[in-house]
């Protein structure tokens, strides 16, 4: 008889939970260490991210590709998955361990510690699509219909949160006891228990594996035509470009516009991720009641909202209570946007007759994770104005500068992505909500 912990929502939001608490610690931290600590110039840490998003930009729909080719009796996704365990590991440790000899070339012309950022970054980003992509094509493939989608995206984004407030709250614990290099090791250690856990509770569905796949071209070409796909992720990289800004500004924020000593980083993290775990069960009731598409835009409205107090914020306790009103539009784009992308790789399947959750999460993922170069844009672009360098040049305002990159940028972002949003359109896209809703 089956485990009931296979294909369980609970093993599956276990695999988020491993992958999450590294790479959180790394969209938090990595700038910190490198731009703030190591003194990283912000025109060069922009540079090594945008020539990133140029490979980006060709390995993510190719892996996407093979993995939906991929035939073994293991399945599709999990050989791959299997395979890319360890480099992530790896290349994460070797992110976070800059040799001291690398690191004192950034008082001089800072081209070393530049190199190494970049390689780094260009592996770690290459073993991270292969897991991301992997794991982001199976939720659609394991569970159908929107009830169960919902559930399992709020278990997956509970998950998240508690990952998340690992990887934001208790890295400054950590890198102040073991060092940034010691955190490296430690996360590297959890992220292969929980995935191993993870992984061995997988089945794949059999008839995904039977489907002959599309060949190359037309595989990208009925891609590339669905209008409300690009849509959606449209909308979603500058919502995602918020939550990068969230989670890598919170130090530099609590440092030059709050005041409050580095160790009290983590009170203010958790302020804005603790929350967060019960409200995904909030907004899983919202998207039960109002269907993919309405919650989805709900959310994105409600996010931007939500980081409006954060300007305001002063301190320690005024800037916990700011985070846990943006807690609240955060937790809402984390759980939403899943129900809505599973009925866009639905009306693929049913167009084409191939489960193609491979190729659309690839090419999704990268649209979304484009996110990271509009993030460090925005660093550079008011960095500059306001003339913020790095740690040590903070410039003349560094607090006004953070201010405007925790909330008035973040502000603008969601209102150009809730704007996006507006044009989405479904073909029976109202009775789509009710059938959804008679189903719950």
């Amino acid at each position: 008889m089956p485990s009931k912990r296979i294909n369980s929502s609970w093993m599956y939001g276990l695999g988020m939970f491993a992958m999450m608490v590294p790479s959180q610690a790394f969209l938090s931290f990595y700038s910190y260490y490198y731009v703030d600590k190591l003194g990283l110039g912000i025109g060069m840490a922009t540079l090594a991210r945008s020539i990133y998003l140029i490979w980006d930009a060709v390995n993510q729909p190719l892996l996407g590709y093979w993995s939906d080719r991929t035939r073994t009796r293991f399945g599709r996704r999990k050989p791959w998955l299997y395979g890319a365990l360890p480099a992530f590991a790896a290349v994460f440790i070797l992110l976070f361990s800059v040799p001291e000899s690398v690191a004192a070339t950034a008082a001089t012309d800072g081209m070393e510690l530049f190199y190494w950022f970049l390689a780094s970054l260009i592996l770690f980003e290459t073993a991270s699509s292969v897991i991301w992509v992997n794991y982001g094509a199976l939720l659609p493939e394991l569970y159908s219909g929107a009830d169960k989608r919902a559930k399992a995206s709020a278990i997956q984004q509970g998950f998240q949160m508690l990952a998340i407030l690992i990887g934001t709250a208790v890295t400054p614990i950590l890198f102040k006891n073991l060092g940034f290099g010691g955190m490296s090791y430690a996360y590297a250690a959890l992220f292969l228990l929980c995935m191993l856990a993870f992984l061995r509770h997988l089945q794949e569905p059999p008839e995904a594996r039977s489907q002959p796949p599309l060949p190359f071209i037309a595989a990208f070409r009925e891609t590339l035509r669905n209008r409300n796909f690009w849509i959606f992720h449209l909308a979603n990289s500058f919502a995602q470009t918020v939550n990068g800004l969230l989670s890598s500004m919170i130090p530099f924020y609590a440092k030059y516009a709050l005041g409050i000593p580095e160790g009290q980083v983590s009170l203010l993290l958790a302020s804005i991720f603790v929350p967060v775990i019960p409200l995904v069960a909030v907004w899983y009731l919202i998207a039960r009641r109002l269907g993919g598409l309405r919650s989805w835009r709900l959310a994105l409205v409600v996010y931007g909202i939500s980081a409006v107090p954060l300007w305001f914020a002063e301190g320690l306790g005024g800037g916990i209570v700011a985070g846990i009103v943006v807690g609240f539009g955060l937790a809402g784009f984390l759980v939403t946007p899943a129900v809505l992308n599973g009925r866009i790789i639905d009306q693929d399947a049913e167009k084409t007759g191939r489960r193609r959750e491979g190729v659309y999460t690839a090419v999704g993922g990268f649209v979304t994770r484009s996110s990271g170069l509009i993030s460090a844009l925005a660093f550079w672009i008011v960095g500059m104005l306001l003339g913020y360098s790095s740690g040590i040049d903070p410039g003349p305002n560094p607090e006004l500068a953070f201010r405007w990159l925790i909330s008035l940028v973040p502000v603008g972002l969601l209102a150009v992505s809730v704007a996006i949003s507006f044009m989405y359109r479904e073909e029976g896209e109202g009775a789509d909500d009710k059938k959804t809703d008679s189903q719950l």
